[in-house]
């Protein structure tokens, strides 16, 4: 499953074992994201804390597409496909349209304040010192306060931490994925 060998389920205690149960409790299943943390589980807790914070003051959509933005520049399959789906599953993106996001924001009929959204997402991955006051201002004349700006910016900036980390040790994505749409699957395979 990956590149290091993680703590089963059958043999997790402590920690790793009540973050395995807590997971499997909340999300149905065991995730291949929560086993890569067996090791380190008070760090995986610790970036549940911060993403909960950072994706607790957004608005769901646009927290859903900057962090998509970020996963597709970083070639994270996983989070790519994890939040894409979220976007289809939410209601807020048809299949087609997740597609056409992960393909060229730009072009796949989002309005403008979400495709400036997903411009500094990407850049903030691909870049931060290439972030200007002329990508701050844009977001502000759409109708962005700072605070919502920054929020682009921290969700973006810790989806970089997760995703790299699931990248460095090809975790996989999860069997439910497997039914998405492949043009989803944008690195590791």
């Amino acid at each position: 499953m990956t590149f290091i060998e993680t703590v089963a389920e059958d043999e997790a205690t402590g920690a790793t074992a009540e973050m395995y149960a807590g997971d499997r409790e909340a999300l149905g299943f065991l995730p291949n994201f929560t086993q890569v943390f067996s090791l380190r589980p008070e760090v995986y807790g610790a970036w549940k804390q911060l993403n909960g914070a950072i994706k607790s003051g957004m608005d769901l959509r646009r927290y859903e597409l900057a962090t998509l933005a970020a996963a597709t520049r970083l070639r994270s399959s996983y989070c790519t496909l994890a939040h894409g789906s979220v976007l289809m599953n939410q209601g807020f993106l048809q299949p087609d349209v997740v597609r056409a996001v992960v393909c060229d924001h730009r072009t796949a009929g989002l309005d403008e304040l979400e495709v400036a959204v997903m411009d500094l997402a990407g850049k903030v991955v691909d870049d931060a010192t290439s972030v200007e006051q002329t990508d701050i201002d844009r977001l502000r004349s759409l109708g962005l306060s700072d605070q919502d700006i920054l929020d682009v910016v921290l969700a973006a900036a810790v989806r970089c931490f997760f995703s790299k980390v699931l990248d460095a040790v090809a975790a996989e994505p999860d069997a439910k994925y497997d039914e998405l749409d492949p043009a989803l699957r944008v690195g590791r395979r």
